[in-house]
């Protein structure tokens, strides 16, 4: 009899609630979005109502769309955007400020301050994997206790609570009874020491954040709490908890040293498993806690990539030169090969490896024979060069890219996967179910009720759609890939 797993997937813009058969496939889906809101230039904020809301109306929404009963559900995962910080009384349950969403840059100031002292600087980076920046959560939790009138009393009282997205909905859904996160989600806090597994309390000191504030860091497959049968008619275990961006590592089953996956949405995330070895990168790059599991854990690293779905929304949006994405595909076919010419999309600076916010967009190589269809291929090989700088960058680290793992809209494309194993010089796979960020809390979830017994059975669930393999020799690689480098020469201001 197939065994059904209900996953939430709580992004930065909307909800997802999916259902799951025991081999991986999707049974069903629901999805809401909910508003995002912009009080001063640099902040972004949600409302903690509005998240829950729209969890709540996917959950029941998604057996609306299925012959599948809640009695037929086994458990339950979640994934979360990461580093959004949410304050709460923990009596009442009332936010005392609205979410602070990982984009926010309102503490910028406070880090700047806080990076005249190297040492700290370093500490935070050899405990926590992370760099000093505004987009993790310490510095929110500071902003809010420092901000709100009366919140740090309260917090110093033990009245008030911390948690990521996970843990706010956790405490929610088990109604109050579950204080808990994962240690991938704690990890992205920037208080979290990744070697031992517990909260810093240098680092708490320096934030000046009450350590009662803080939730238990649970494994990713663990016992975090049962969903209140006045929610669904039945209490669900709630099994496995991720990040969104390590519960797509998961789902994309890259479980050995050296496999990747690359999410290309609007930006693009890619993490590659270094095994039990955490790396410090040299290169501005994140070091993270892929997974833990039965009290191991397993380490990535991270860089990220502001502009790839958004560059081919310009195209169409801003340059108009395509209706839809779907055009663009074709649009490349028909460009001329080495035609020399690259976009560099800096439009809001470049990401890793360089983090440099003041470089701007540039497109470079024009000639009278340029035209719609050289454009739009330079913006989707653009996508492609900037994965090759995080590969190139974890490669500087001490760690070998062997597999890449796709997903996200532009996966689809097939001649932008082509050009990215010719850049790459590596085999790109993209899975039949795309869906891997629920799809892996789905499977952490799986592991812990008895469904999945081990990480072998995952990675006999994970199915493969297509394969593409490197076509370029390396000397061709090398060659445009080092027109790529002098086209971000030319636009780097520091």
């Amino acid at each position: 009899m197939t065994q059904h797993l209900l996953a939430i997937d709580q992004g930065t813009t909307s909800s997802r609630s999916i259902i799951f058969a025991d081999d991986g496939s999707i049974v069903a889906m629901s999805q809401e979005e909910f508003s995002q809101h912009y009080p001063h230039d640099g902040w972004v904020e949600h409302k903690p109502d509005d998240i829950w809301s729209s969890v709540v109306n996917t959950l029941k929404n998604v057996f609306e769309k299925c012959d599948v009963s809640v009695e037929d559900i086994a458990t339950l995962g979640i994934t979360n955007q990461r580093e959004t910080t949410i304050v709460w009384d923990r009596h009442t349950g009332e936010e005392v400020y609205p979410a602070i969403v990982w984009q926010d840059r309102r503490t910028a100031q406070m880090c700047s301050e806080l990076s005249a002292d190297s040492e700290l600087v370093e500490y935070i980076t050899n405990t926590t994997g992370l760099l000093l920046d505004p987009y993790f959560s310490a510095t929110k939790i500071s902003w809010i206790l420092d901000n709100v009138e009366g919140a740090r009393t309260r917090a110093e009282a033990g009245d008030l609570l911390f948690g990521t997205v996970d843990t706010f909905l956790i405490w929610r859904l088990t109604d109050k009874a579950s204080h808990k996160t994962d240690a991938t989600n704690a990890s992205r806090t920037m208080l979290f020491n990744i070697h031992n597994q517990q909260w810093d309390t240098r680092l708490l000191k320096t934030f000046s954040i009450p350590p009662a504030m803080l939730p238990e860091v649970m494994d990713c497959a663990a016992d975090f709490g049962h969903v209140s049968a006045d929610l669904l008619g039945k209490r669900i275990p709630i099994n496995g908890v991720a990040g969104d961006q390590q519960a797509a590592l998961v789902g994309q089953a890259c479980f050995e040293k050296g496999m990747a996956k690359s999410t290309y949405g609007t930006g693009c995330f890619m993490i590659l498993n270094t095994g039990d070895t955490p790396l410090i990168s040299k290169n501005r790059l994140l070091t993270t806690v892929g997974y833990r599991l039965n009290g191991k854990v397993t380490y990535a690293l991270e860089g990220s990539i502001f502009m790839a779905g958004a560059t081919i929304q310009w195209l169409r949006d801003g340059l108009k030169l395509i209706d839809n994405a779907f055009e663009s595909e074709a649009l490349a076919k028909r460009a001329r090969e080495d035609n020399g010419v690259f976009m560099v999309p800096a439009f809001t600076g470049l990401g890793a490896p360089y983090w440099d916010p003041n470089a701007r967009g540039a497109i470079l190589g024009l000639t009278r024979d340029t035209g719609i269809s050289e454009i739009v291929a330079a913006g989707l090989q653009s996508v492609c060069y900037q994965t090759k700088d995080l590969q190139k960058a974890m490669e500087s680290d001490g760690a070998r890219l062997v597999s890449l793992r796709v997903d996200g809209g532009m996966a689809k494309n097939d001649w932008v996967m082509g050009f990215l194993s010719d850049i790459l010089g590596a085999e790109v796979k993209r899975p039949t179910v795309t869906e891997t960020t629920a799809v892996g809390a789905a499977f952490l979830a799986g592991l812990q009720c008895g469904i999945f017994t081990e990480l072998a059975t995952l990675t006999h669930c994970w199915q493969c759609d297509k394969v593409f393999t490197p076509r370029l020799n390396k000397a061709q690689r090398n060659t445009a890939y080092d027109g790529w480098k002098a086209a971000v020469a030319r636009i780097r201001c520091s």
